[in-house]
């Protein structure tokens, strides 16, 4: 039986006809619009290195569609480059995910097409192609387009971490000008996503490990023989799955969450993909609590990984090893073995008879670089609803301090107390009014505090409290990130004055400030109703309409 499409309209009728004119003129025939049409959505932009192949991989996964027997439709949206955008407004790159994905719904779910490949690079395009997929629920594939080459310096190997983290290393006296450029000039040798373990090689892992990208492409390097090779293959399956009626409710579901969250923690990845992974349930219409399931599998899932900045491996090290698929065949009854992918098949279907290559980058669970929870959800006073930390690989990191709170407003001053050496051992920074609302769009000026407590050598001794976002590069310190309620809506960190005592306590997942009730009532009073600053433009409408961290902080309340 022939499959139905959505996108053939009835003939003879005022859409069929106008939409008939519009793509006869480009060239197309009747023959060709009654195929199934695959929007290929790409965020190619000349402003990111990043993004900068994607118009390559187009032209290829098009002529894979077209040669399967589909028609595809190439389609941009915005493409966030978090050292490229954050120029003009840091919120401006959190606030861009969800604008992918209404920008991909206007086009998509507006010309009524059949199903969609992704080309999925820097950090938040990922979770925006996931999102968008559980919204419109039509046949997805994502295709992950692959991490940037590195070079060395002085020797020594150097990405952009070791830039990132040089910059601060500068500012506070620890390297010279020279040095910070000479890294700069040789840290990126090509296109693709910063190398390294951070949010963008997380979030491709996640996108295998969910069931929406092909067994074995992630992570992969940028314009590989390797990744054209996946990208024709996801060409060519996606117009299986619209022919076969798969479609991301059939995906996503509470096991393929699982095996998201098992992964991200078996890596030590970003702690930004808790969020990206409860927007993308919500986006679904899953009523699943990811950061409640971060929470049950924390400590039955082992670091089987130490890819940099967690250890030492390389990215390509780990590619090399096997990658997201060699992760899930090491972390075997771990996972929902049963939960169906994009090729159709099952988890467990896709390991079977699958290797790893080397099992020094990527260990079985018996010899784990670690069985410490590398990502932990904190509760408290501080944090009624969450808070996140992250304790990557290392088995020997501080895991409590109770101190004095030194409290700022951006990350800036607080760098520079510490460079005027106003900030001593025990104490307990505070940062605040980067969530969602009060930046708008989750700043994460914090960074450049855990960078400069690394130059002064005092990462272990010194507590940090943020309720915004981290890097995910940074994973340094005793650093408490993602406070909610934030600061900005009259959250208890806006209550939070120097002096007082906090507690962070990791193994009692404890956040809590040691201030008695009465005394932060008064100060509440004191404070009054939260008045939000005012912005201009898209961030206004983000500011107004963006829903709390426990919705993963997506734009629209779908509910």
């Amino acid at each position: 039986m022939k499959k139905v499409l959505r996108s053939n309209f009835e003939p003879g009728t005022s859409r069929w006809a106008t939409r008939r004119a519009q793509w006869l003129a480009l060239g197309l025939s009747d023959a060709d619009m009654e195929k199934p049409k695959i929007a290929v959505v790409n965020s190619s932009s000349e402003l990111a290195i990043c993004f900068s192949h994607l118009d390559g991989i187009a032209k290829v996964v098009k002529e894979a569609i077209k040669a399967a027997g589909g028609l595809p439709f190439e389609i941009r949206t915005v493409a966030p480059s978090d050292f490229i955008v954050s120029a003009g407004a840091v919120g401006y790159i959190l606030s861009a995910r969800d604008l992918i994905v209404n920008d991909m719904e206007i086009a998509v779910e507006g010309a009524q097409l059949d199903g969609m490949i992704c080309l999925t690079s820097c950090d938040k395009t990922p979770p925006a192609h996931m999102m968008a997929a559980g919204r419109f629920n039509i046949p997805t594939i994502i295709v992950v387009c692959g991490y940037q080459p590195s070079g060395t310096y002085d020797g020594k190997h150097c990405d952009i971490e070791d830039v990132f983290l040089g910059a601060t290393h500068k500012l506070m006296g620890k390297i010279s000008a020279e040095q910070l450029q000479g890294m700069s000039a040789n840290a990126i040798r090509g296109p693709g996503v910063c190398q390294g373990m951070a949010t963008a090689n997380t979030m491709h892992v996640v996108c295998e490990a969910i069931g929406m990208a092909l067994p074995g492409s992630a992570p992969v390097l940028a314009n590989s023989d390797k990744m054209f090779a996946d990208v024709r293959q996801a060409g060519a399956r996606i117009v299986e799955m619209v022919l076969e009626d798969l479609k991301p409710h059939s995906i996503l579901t509470p096991g393929a969450f699982h095996n998201a969250v098992a992964a991200v923690l078996a890596v030590s990845g970003s702690i930004n993909a808790v969020k990206h992974l409860q927007a993308t349930a919500v986006e679904t219409g899953l009523d699943l609590d990811v950061f409640g399931l971060f929470e049950k599998l924390s400590n039955k899932i082992p670091v089987l990984s130490a890819v940099r900045p967690n250890g030492e491996d390389t990215i390509e090290a780990f590619e090399q090893a096997g990658g997201a698929r060699a992760i899930m065949k090491q972390l075997g009854d771990l996972l929902d073995l049963d939960a169906i992918t994009v090729t159709g098949k099952t988890v467990r279907e896709n390991l079977a008879g699958i290797t790893v290559a080397n099992e020094e980058v990527i260990r079985p669970v018996t010899r784990a670089y670690s069985y410490k929870p590398s990502i932990v959800i904190l509760h408290g006073t501080l944090a009624p609803e969450s808070a996140i930390i992250k304790l990557g690989t290392s088995k020997d990191k501080t895991l409590a301090i109770t101190g004095p709170a030194v409290v700022f407003e951006n990350g800036l001053d607080a760098t520079e107390a510490l460079k005027a050496g106003a900030i001593k051992k025990g104490d307990v920074i505070v940062v605040r009014g980067d969530g969602p609302k009060g930046q708008p769009g989750m700043g994460g000026s914090a960074g450049m505090v855990i960078f400069a407590l690394d130059a002064l050598g005092m990462s272990a001794d010194v507590g940090l409290v943020t309720d915004g976002q981290l890097s995910g590069l940074c994973n340094k310190g005793l650093t408490v990130a993602e406070v909610s309620p934030e600061a900005a809506v009259g959250g208890p960190l806006a209550l939070v004055e120097n002096g007082d005592r906090i507690i962070i306590d990791v193994e009692k997942r404890q956040l809590d400030l040691d201030v008695p009730a009465e005394i932060l009532e008064q100060r509440r009073a004191r404070l009054g109703t939260p008045v939000l600053a005012k912005h201009k433009g898209y961030l206004s409408i983000y500011q107004k309409n963006v829903q709390p961290m426990s919705t993963g902080v997506v734009l629209i309340d779908n509910k």
